[in-house]
């Protein structure tokens, strides 16, 4: 796959009735959804059902399930992913009608037209930061638009137009997107290494972040000091004369968290900048969703926001899904389900569920993510995964790549147990959750890990829970209510 290049943006009136192939995914449907917040035709389809799909049908839109090249009998224009693949037969019709296809990043850009863009980019973490910032803007009295490559907790929404000067987009460097988008504002969370199936090595990845963070077009970018990757890259800006405000706990910090205190799932921390300082809470367990919360606020400092009303939305918000979500309890047993594929990602929300879990243990099901993703990093999964009580590793979910010889989940089962850990390799996705609750008792924190099809197991699993019996002797409380499911 080659990286996409920057491309011209459109006029979204010159997009007549569009086509979204892939519409039912995360990022994809909440384009589709701003689209119609515009006024536009919108018709889309994927390959299963979904409530994301439901809820486009709901706002307007034309969906249907599977791919047919019948479904652009009445498209102008159609908008695909880096997922999706030549050959899929609406891309050859579409091509066969001389019809404009256009990548996903494109069709997001053609909505910014007249906003101040504020792009959150980094390794990890961009879905929840870009989150944060909507709803601290909101809290200070601003209606963002936004779109987000996740639902909001609370809102049900990847995405919203809104009345505001500003639209916040969560920048995907992955296959170099966040390079499309005309950029006022920059904030980059973290630079590790990642995705070289496109990018070839460390070093053009992080040139690629620099490439975006160095566009003409950027007043401001904010990065996190105490990530090294998203540091240097900092520090090179500032040579270069490009103004740039940094956050973390580093003494050199412009925007510095001390005091931190993380008790289960609520993290606070004292913040400081120049001649203010103020509490930041939140009720997200981790030291990596403070930093995120900080990065947040940077945004709201920069533009002179009401800082009190930014740090009430931030102490009020409720997360996106898959980034620590809560599915429920059942005899004093929590799912949780977390998007971490990355190892750095998996690290953080092992340390997040072990302040979860408190005197409990910490079960985690993990799906690879990648095939080229698992060759690089099976040894690191295996350092990170270890630090759970329990692991069952499932097979690698393929996404868009072909298998590589050799390369399974077993992989990583391997490493875990070369790092002392407890695992159960489960190669069938559908046998995983007898093996999970096999393994949980009361007390537990069961995460469902990974990018992919992981995701499903979470109901299954809670369901299975309830419907087991008690061990015998074993006193079954009501649990307590979460934090982020209170009213």
């Amino acid at each position: 796959m080659t990286l996409l290049q920057p491309q011209p943006i459109p006029a979204l009136a010159d997009l007549g009735r569009v086509h979204f192939i892939a519409v039912g995914g995360a990022g994809m449907s909440g384009v589709a959804s701003a689209y119609l917040a515009k006024g536009l035709h919108v018709s889309g389809c994927d390959q299963s059902d979904s409530e994301a799909m439901a809820e486009l049908a709901r706002q307007g839109a034309e969906v249907w399930i599977g791919h047919d090249p019948h479904h652009l009998a009445t498209a102008d224009s159609v908008v695909v992913s880096t997922a999706i693949r030549a050959d899929n037969p609406e891309v050859v019709e579409a091509h066969r009608l001389g019809l404009p296809v256009l990548h996903r990043s494109v069709a997001l850009s053609a909505l910014m037209e007249g906003y101040e863009v504020v792009s959150v980019a980094g390794t990890h973490g961009k879905t929840t930061t870009t989150a944060m910032c909507v709803a601290g803007l909101q809290a200070a009295g601003e209606d963002p638009s936004y779109v987000v490559g996740g639902t909001l907790v609370g809102t049900q929404t990847g995405s919203h137009i809104g009345l505001g000067p500003r639209f916040l987009v969560e920048a995907d460097e992955s296959d170099g997107s966040f390079r499309q988008y005309p950029t006022r504002i920059v904030v980059i969370t973290s630079v590790d290494v990642d995705h070289l199936d496109n990018w070839g090595d460390p070093r053009s990845y992080a040139q690629g972040f620099d490439d975006f963070a160095s566009a003409e077009s950027v007043a401001l970018v904010i990065v996190d000091a105490d990530n090294p990757g998203a540091r240097s890259l900092g520090q090179s800006l500032v040579t270069r004369g490009r103004p740039v405000m940094t956050y973390g706990q580093s003494e050199t910090s412009d925007v510095r968290l001390t005091d931190i205190v993380l008790d289960g799932g609520t993290s606070q921390a004292v913040v400081t900048y120049q001649d203010w300082s103020a509490t930041l809470t939140i009720n997200l367990p981790g030291l990596h969703n403070l930093h995120n919360a900080c990065a947040a606020l940077c945004l709201g400092l920069a533009i002179g926001a009401d800082s009190h009303g930014f740090l009430t939305g931030l102490a009020g918000f409720r997360g996106t899904a898959r980034r620590f979500q809560r599915l429920g309890q059942s005899h004093q047993i929590l799912v949780v389900d977390d998007y971490a594929h990355h190892p750095t990602e998996v690290a953080a929300t092992v340390d997040a569920a072990r302040l979860v879990a408190g005197k409990g243990r910490v079960i985690i099901c993990f799906q690879p993510h990648l095939f080229s993703r698992t060759l690089q990093f099976a040894d690191a999964f295996g350092a990170v995964l270890a630090g759970a009580d329990e692991v069952v590793v499932v097979d690698i979910y393929p996404a868009r790549e072909d298998p590589i010889p050799g390369v399974t989940g077993a992989l990583v089962a391997q490493a875990v147990a070369a790092h002392s850990g407890h695992v159960t390799y489960v190669p069938l996705l559908d046998d995983a959750v007898d093996a999970v609750v096999g393994l949980a008792r009361p007390g537990d924190v069961v995460l469902t890990v990974g990018a992919g099809s992981v995701t499903n197991l979470g109901p299954q699993i809670l369901a299975s829970l309830e419907a087991r019996e008690p061990k015998a002797g074993t006193a079954v409380l009501e649990p307590p209510v979460p934090a982020d499911q209170e009213d």
